[in-house]
């Protein structure tokens, strides 16, 4: 997949079949848009192309916002990739972009730029200035101008579950990983490169790989069984381990992080890349009352992740 950062291209790449959206999170229901997108560019020997936006519209219109993003765009272009396409558009999302009309988006970027040849989106996807631009209005600039227009409409999960980017939020929020991957349609991740900590862990048989979430939604803090990816040579190795998100309170710690502590694991991880998928929540932050009653209690979730993952099936990618 290539990745283009503005709106302009080579006539080899003009043509497309264009999926449009924020796709933060890169769910099912986005990847039903994406697929469609894909399934027509087939039929048509046209390329398919995603087209998104980056920063986020979000931190744009409201930076004040905790951090809330499912898929930093490192992670949402890896999953975008895995899903066959060809093009990935990244449009640099500010106030003055915010202000072009939808027409002008239209006109702009999708023919004049890009020469889309077909146009998928969701049925909720608004865009231009004041949101004005709808799927009755792709459509309407396609008819004259000559592009296709698709609407995908909305998707449901079988439990009638709205595939949604904020219904995951919540879901992971509330401590609820496995309802986030049923929208999602696999565990969520947390990845980055392990940085140093305190090196408590090693000192109480535990030792711990420290990430930093950055720009990640930050999900409800407590101990979580999770599998943890040791990324190398665009490949990764899965391993069962436990983890622990918040700041510490038995060490009277103030900034929030991710520690993992690798089950049957012996190396050196700083400065490695790893990814962390939350498959369970075992229970809240606590502050122990000594070193002996937090050793106690690790054990305990160690011997508890053990028995739950074992039911989980392994990793494949």
């Amino acid at each position: 997949m290539r990745i283009f950062r503005h709106d302009k291209v080579a006539a080899g790449d003009r043509g497309a079949v264009v999926a449009l959206g924020n796709f933060d999170g890169v769910h099912l229901g986005h990847q039903r848009v994406i697929g469609e997108a894909g399934a027509l560019a087939r039929r048509l020997g046209a390329p398919h192309a995603v087209l998104t936006f980056e920063p986020h519209p979000r931190s744009v219109f409201r930076p004040q916002d905790p951090p809330f993003r499912l898929t930093p765009f490192r992670v949402k272009s890896r999953r975008i990739e895995a899903l066959g396409v060809d093009l990935l558009f990244t449009l640099h999302f500010d106030r003055d972009f915010a202000r072009r009309s939808a027409e002008d988006f239209i006109d702009s970027v999708l023919v004049r730029g890009l020469g889309a040849r077909h146009v998928v989106a969701g049925y909720d996807f608004v865009f231009g200035h004041e949101r004005r631009g709808t799927s009755a209005l792709l459509a309407e600039r396609g008819a004259v101008l000559g592009f296709g227009v698709d609407v995908v409409g909305r998707v449901d999960a079988a439990d009638g579950a709205v595939y949604s980017s904020t219904r995951i939020r919540e879901h992971l929020l509330g401590g609820r990983p496995r309802e986030a991957a049923a929208l999602l349609g696999r565990f969520w991740e947390i990845d980055g490169r392990v940085e140093r900590g305190d090196q408590r862990g090693r000192t109480i048989g535990f030792p711990t790989a420290n990430i930093f979430l950055q720009d990640y939604l930050r999900p409800a803090p407590g101990v979580y069984a999770v599998r943890a990816g040791l990324v190398a040579g665009g490949k990764t190795r899965w391993l069962d381990a436990v983890a622990n998100f918040g700041n510490r309170p038995t060490f009277g710690g103030s900034d929030l992080r991710l520690e993992v502590h690798l089950f049957d694991f012996a190396g050196d991880l700083y400065g490695r890349h790893l990814r962390v998928a939350l498959i369970d929540h075992l229970r809240p932050e606590t502050k122990f009352s000594g070193i002996e009653a937090l050793k106690a209690q690790i054990a305990e979730d160690a011997a508890r992740t053990r028995a739950l993952l074992s039911a989980v099936p392994a990793f494949q990618e």
